[in-house]
């Protein structure tokens, strides 16, 4: 790992000098998962798809421009993405006076695109992800624009760990907490953080069956990576692990989980009718775990459940979600 660990002390001092660019999102009891369930487990959510910019990645975001010289704020900052990372990048730029050029795949949904230009975020629309780094890799070297990683680093630690932060904050005594993984970096500075304030409770990692970098990553005990993402869940999509949020993530989760595409479907039409949430895929991957393959294991306990984002239009949620009488 490259970096130490962030300590409370530098998460704090973040979440302090960020202010009202980020905001405390609430941790609401959910009495109707509650219901559903019937094994007297309690259950909390964290609702980050309250977030500004509709998911965590701002938090992220912040982290690393805030590093910045007031220099490399000046000359911008640039990104690959499906959309919640650049959407972020592009807030986070506005925020700090800065600006944002980043790079999005054909495949990347036209609704995250105009959030992203929503905030000022220049898009550049390319075929594929290999293309993306490669042009990305261009705009930093021509233009002398600071890459903003989606998952990777001390700076983007620093910033989820908040997250982390406001649930230990926000509530006392819990045992379990259920968080959902793409490249790892949510899940590092959450993990982070909970281990130290709260040394007992068990922390869980959710994947997509599609890409479970992470899973496949702590069989080998080295980040891997796969040959292709296979999931609707597009924002837990990522190809591979990298190494400082993989050794965050391996030294703090207690357990990793996989939920197909399926039982995420489920998942996000359970929560439209019980809850009135609707969220994209990802954002059902806590729920999912919980009500299917941990609904056992976690019966009776008091389970946290980190709801990550929503940034999805009606008439894709509508193709994606099924609703079970």
């Amino acid at each position: 790992m490259t970096g130490a660990a962030p300590t409370i002390d530098a998460v704090r001092a973040l979440r302090s000098s960020l202010g009202d660019s980020i905001w405390t999102t609430p941790l609401m009891r959910c009495a109707g998962i509650e219901v559903a369930l019937d094994n007297h487990t309690r259950v909390w959510g964290k609702l980050e798809f309250l977030q500004r910019t509709g998911t965590f990645k701002a938090r992220g975001a912040l982290a690393n421009l805030h590093a910045l010289s007031r220099e490399q704020l000046d000359r911008g900052v640039t990104a690959v993405s499906a959309g919640n990372h650049a959407i972020a990048t592009a807030f986070a730029a506005r925020e700090l006076g800065s600006t944002a050029k980043v790079v999005m795949t054909g495949s990347a949904n036209p609704y995250r695109i105009k959030a992203c230009q929503s905030y000022g975020g220049e898009v550049v629309v390319v075929d594929d992800v290999h293309e993306a780094f490669e042009v990305a890799s261009r705009i930093e070297q021509e233009e002398g624009r600071y890459f903003v990683h989606p998952f990777e680093g001390p700076a983007v630690a620093t910033g989820t760990g908040t997250v982390g932060l406001e649930i230990c904050d926000q509530l006392e005594d819990f045992d379990a907490l259920i968080v959902p993984i793409g490249g790892g970096g949510l899940m590092a500075g959450i993990a982070n953080v909970v281990r130290r304030l709260r040394p007992s409770v068990e922390i869980i990692g959710v994947e997509p069956a599609g890409a479970n970098t992470m899973s496949l990553s702590f069989e080998a005990g080295e980040p891997r990576a796969i040959d292709r993402v296979r999931t609707i869940a597009d924002s837990l999509g990522a190809p591979y692990a990298m190494p400082y949020s993989f050794e965050l993530c391996r030294s703090n989760v207690d357990r990793l989980v996989e939920v197909d595409d399926l039982e995420l479907r489920k998942s996000m039409g359970f929560l439209f009718q019980r809850m009135r949430f609707a969220v994209e895929p990802a954002c059902a991957a806590s729920t999912a775990t919980l009500m299917g393959p941990l609904r056992d294991a976690l019966a009776g306990k008091r389970v946290v459940l980190l709801f990550c984002g929503s940034n999805i239009d009606w008439n894709t949620f509508a193709e994606q979600v099924i609703v079970e009488d």
